[in-house]
């Protein structure tokens, strides 16, 4: 494989048919880390005419507030069905419901057209890498607020520094409710001695404060307790908004927004702390003493970001996922210097994991959602429906419907899961049944997707190996050759170029 193809193939997308392969790849890698991010897509996916690829339409990307609002009808609406009220009593009613008032499936599937009809393919990649790390699956109270976390929380802070996407990830309702951060209340919050006082319970959840550490930051290499745990359950204690009903009766929104005003002050859930729930005084975290109040997350949160054993850790993680399955001391140490010197800017510690990349020869293996875009963008295919398409719920007999998908490819930032996220070794993912879902994607895209490449053409464009090349011309069939290619291990990333 030719240099700026493995390049793209270990930092980015691949190269869209019609996109110009740049000489110096080094200095288009690194400016497309302040390349535009505009989201593109496709309205209806068509073999012929091919549909024209535009900017995804603005009422299908609701901001927060507007989220929470359909989250809290659709949550009002399902509590009409469980009472067989008149106009939510049908199979209808309940689609009609889903359709309104879900994000998920428009959400998933506007973040795979970005990254199959977008030119930002290195920022887009860094994205998924930053929203692996932060992981927050779908449990369905957060599936509507997943696809913001990833815009504005990851893509938005793509260019501040490690600390402010911190803060951002950790106080995103996204990550709140899926972590039952919104449930928590310090052991001697108002909140908690109210409950207890009426023979109820109320008390901290430990499981953002555990994540933060041993996921998000330091990892168990700091050695942190779990009284540094506890401390900082209880500094995230009082974050986060009641993600559905917050009135035990069916409520006009007028009605609900007073509600979530009066116990949090504010309707933004992306800053919602509630003063009753919080744990007083200060709290200790590896010996860290923080704040009590609303901005102890903040000192705490900029503490940890800073600290060596972050660095450590996610300078390891982003090495294994771009630069090599096993990086050496060079790659390492290279991109925590960048950290350390920089104070955390991501465009620097972007810029140093893009020099690593470039300087190893060592290739890396693709997970099956990047392998995934591209073999769709390396074939100019059909792979995912429109958005009108999912908007009617049209049905495609050439294409899968974008939930089932990322359940078939066993990979998906919507999917259930756990919130150490996917891991990036490739031992993770080397199993006959994995491979085997590769072929069958690749079939599908043939039969399909209708490319517009050739295997010739793309194997000349990429500059292929031998070995591809023997095992593509050892197949019969177009189909077959085709299958070969994308399943071959250079395109997967196993092998060098």
């Amino acid at each position: 494989m030719n240099q700026q193809f493995r390049v793209a193939q270990k930092l980015g997308l691949m190269f869209l048919p019609d996109s110009p392969i740049p000489e110096d790849v080094k200095s288009w890698a690194v400016s497309q880390l302040h390349s535009e991010s505009p989201v593109l897509g496709i309205k209806i996916a068509r073999p012929y005419p091919r549909a024209k690829v535009k900017e995804w339409p603005k009422e299908l990307q609701p901001d927060l507030l507007r989220r929470d609002d359909m989250f809290r009808i659709y949550k009002d609406n399902r509590e009409r069905q469980r009472q067989k009220l008149k106009g939510h009593d049908t199979e209808a009613d309940r689609s009609r419901n889903d359709r309104d008032n879900l994000m998920q499936d428009f959400d998933q599937l506007k973040f795979a057209h970005r990254n199959v009809y977008g030119q930002d393919q290195l920022r887009l990649r860094f994205t998924s890498f930053w929203a692996n790390h932060f992981r927050t699956a779908n449990i369905h109270d957060n599936g509507n607020h997943i696809g913001h976390l990833i815009e504005e929380g990851i893509l938005g802070n793509l260019n501040s520094n490690f600390a402010e996407m911190l803060y951002k990830a950790t106080t995103h309702p996204a990550m709140l409710v899926y972590l039952d951060n919104q449930l928590s209340a310090g052991p001697n919050s108002q909140y908690t001695i109210n409950k207890k006082r009426i023979g109820q319970q109320a008390g901290l959840n430990d499981n953002l404060g555990r994540e933060l550490l041993e996921l998000h930051t330091v990892s168990p290499s700091a050695n942190y307790t779990e009284a540094d745990i506890r401390g900082a359950a209880k500094v995230l204690a009082g974050w986060g908004a009641e993600p559905g009903r917050v009135l035990d009766r069916p409520a006009t929104i007028a009605e609900m927004h007073k509600e979530i005003m009066e116990i949090g002050g504010t309707l933004n859930s992306w800053d919602y702390f509630k003063k009753r729930y919080a744990e007083p005084g200060s709290k200790t975290v590896l010996g860290k003493v923080i704040s009590g109040g609303k901005g102890g997350l903040r000192e705490l949160t900029d503490f940890l970001a800073s600290h060596e054993h972050t660095i450590n850790f996610i300078s390891f993680k982003l090495a294994q996922h771009f630069v090599s399955d096993n990086p050496s001391q060079i790659d390492l140490n290279h991109i925590r210097s960048a950290w350390k010197k920089s104070n955390g800017d991501l465009d620097q510690i972007h810029t140093a994991v893009i020099e690593r990349a470039i300087a190893s020869k060592d290739p890396k293996f693709q997970w099956p959602m990047n392998w995934l875009f591209q073999v769709v963008r390396l074939s100019g295919a059909n792979g995912f429906q429109g958005w009108q398409e999912e908007k009617d719920d049209a049905h495609n007999d050439e294409i899968m419907r974008i939930q089932d998908i990322f359940f078939e490819l066993g990979q998906g930032f919507w999917l259930p899961g756990q919130p150490n996220g996917y891991s990036s070794d490739k031992n993770e993912w080397l199993s006959g049944e994995m491979f085997e879902r590769r072929i069958r994607f690749s079939s599908s895209l043939f039969s399909g997707g209708f490319p517009t490449q050739s295997t010739k053409d793309i194997m000349d464009r990429i500059g292929a190996n031998d070995a591809t090349r023997n095992l593509v011309a050892s197949v019969n069939g177009e189909k077959g050759k085709f299958v070969a290619l994308m399943c071959s291990p250079e395109i997967m990333g196993l092998e060098n170029a």
